[in-house]
């Protein structure tokens, strides 16, 4: 939320958390400060996306930063929303990193520390999202910070679990009975089914619709209403 993408206001009827761009891939203060209002109105957790200081591509280009420069650029990114959240009488709750940095960190233990060690520096119950059965997810851990593991409803995944890069013609999913399909087998069977047809072992805490996806705003309906039907309580973390 917050990157310019102008349906966040109808996303957040149909979700329990959003993840807030911070001001360094998109968004600014004045941004900040709209989608924070919007979240408290529609009553859906806050979260923090901090992410590369890198507009012209979205934050979506692997950077090569030391972990001390991570750890300052996502404290700066989330002390910021933070304390746009208090000054409405908000609550920051998460934190989620955005595009690369999020990639990188789930395979590079020493930047998923920095990471964490930002989010404990600033809040230690802040609850840190990251990729389901990444290396991410036992560093966080390892360092106290309470976890959600993340999965994509509009992603496919390779076989060792991470997701298929954007610059691979089958990365994203843009069929809304494909993509409903994978949250069920994810959150029911606890598995998903990698691009090259291996069934392989996933959890589901949390699950993410790209806000700039062509289909977000149907993808989200639709999940909403299948999830309802079968008894799945949507709730934040």
């Amino acid at each position: 939320m917050g990157e310019g993408c102008g349906n966040d206001a109808e996303l957040m009827d149909y979700v329990s958390s959003v993840n807030i761009a911070c001001g360094f891939h998109a968004g600014d203060a004045a941004t900040m400060l709209k989608t924070v209002k919007t979240a408290i109105e529609k009553g859906v957790a806050i979260g923090a996306h901090p992410g590369y200081d890198d507009r012209e591509n979205f934050g979506r280009v692997s950077m090569s930063l030391p972990p001390d420069e991570v750890h300052d650029i996502v404290v700066e990114q989330i002390t910021a929303l933070r304390e746009i959240c208090e000054a409405v009488g908000g609550k920051l709750r998460h934190v989620k990193p955005h595009g690369a940095l999020y990639n990188q960190a789930a395979k590079d233990p020493q930047l998923a520390n920095a990471i964490a060690m930002a989010v404990r520096s600033v809040d230690e119950n802040l609850i840190l999202f990251g990729l389901s059965g990444s290396v991410m997810m036992d560093e966080v851990e390892s360092c106290g910070i309470a976890t959600a593991s993340e999965v994509f409803a509009d992603r496919t995944y390779r076989s060792d679990g991470s997701l298929t890069p954007r610059s691979e013609p089958d990365a994203l999913i843009h069929n809304t009975d494909t993509a409903l399909a994978q949250v069920l087998q994810m959150i029911k069977d606890r598995t998903v089914t990698s691009t090259d047809g291996r069934t392989i072992p996933i959890t589901a805490d949390t699950i993410c619709i790209h806000g700039d996806g062509e289909n977000a705003l149907e993808f989200a309906m639709a999940i909403n209403s299948k999830l309802t039907e079968n008894g799945i309580e949507i709730c934040p973390v």
